[in-house]
């Protein structure tokens, strides 16, 4: 059953709908319990409020894990584009998966805790 995530991820080209399917794979791995919806317009997970954002742009793709989620991580983003409340990924490189679920872990902690 196709809901409005796939809406949102099908309205973009071939290469960056298959990095963006592979990081909600990543992102519900990570967060099992944690509802999808879209929230500002992008796909968003929810558990004890908002865990993180992902988003499709022409030449990479935006990874919002809130300010703690970059706070906490920034110093792992190396290479990666960055700022307080986002991360970019480019549409041509491998999805850093092990950080993206330490991120996504640490969020659902930090959630729990409010």
């Amino acid at each position: 059953m196709k809901n409005a995530v796939d809406d949102y991820i099908e309205t973009f080209a071939e290469e960056t709908q298959l990095l963006l399917q592979e990081l909600r794979s990543i992102i519900k791995k990570a967060a099992p319990q944690a509802e999808e919806v879209i929230s500002y317009k992008m796909p968003a997970y929810k558990q004890n409020g908002v865990l993180v954002y992902f988003a499709g742009y022409k030449n990479h793709v935006g990874f919002y894990p809130t300010s703690t989620g970059i706070e906490n991580f920034s110093h792992e983003f190396g290479k990666y584009k960055w700022s307080k409340g986002a991360v970019q990924f480019p549409l041509n490189e491998k999805l850093p998966k092990a950080l993206i679920i330490k991120i996504v872990k640490h969020r659902i902690e930090a959630n729990s805790e409010k």
